[in-house]
């Protein structure tokens, strides 16, 4: 199939494609058409096009694919549509305990400090800085306390802390 005059002989195929694309029978008519006339117009260039049965299948399923992008329904988007979360007052607060943990006490810092960076058994803790369990168990909470008090923390979040 080498000559423009051939590329009639394509339509029946590409409207039975078509058919399947389109969502009715007069569209999949005119997609199956201009599919033959940008074949023809492509093959009249200076292009030589070697598989046009291939590439005729291909701009068929490349307009489907742009008529159902343009069909597809598009709403103005609002603010109050955001998906994401602002990160500015969670990194406002992450500074602010920061900047409160600091003001601790260096023995109860250093516990926070350790807290922070995952640690969470009060046997590992208290290996780590060479007290007694106990004596980390009192001083982790006298620090979450004063945490709490330090930055206004009430019900479930302080519970966090």
């Amino acid at each position: 199939m080498t000559a423009i005059a051939d590329v009639a002989q394509l339509r029946p195929k590409l409207l039975r494609r078509a058919r399947r694309l389109a969502p009715s029978a007069d569209e999949a008519e005119d997609m199956a058409q201009e599919t033959i006339l940008r074949l023809w117009q492509v093959m009249a260039g200076p292009e030589e096009v070697l598989r046009p049965e291939h590439y005729a299948m291909v701009l068929l399923h490349n307009l489907a694919r742009a008529r159902w992008r343009g069909r597809r329904p598009t709403e103005e988007l609002t603010d109050d549509m955001a998906q994401t979360v602002p990160l500015a007052p969670s990194r406002i607060a992450c500074t602010e305990l920061l900047t409160a943990i600091k003001r601790l006490p260096e023995e109860q810092a250093a516990i926070m400090r350790l807290v922070m960076a995952g640690e969470t058994s009060p046997r590992v803790l208290a290996d780590r800085l060479g007290v007694p369990r106990g004596t980390v168990m009192s001083r982790l909470g006298r620090a979450r306390a004063r945490l709490r008090e330090e930055m206004a923390l009430e019900g479930s979040v302080a519970e966090l802390l």
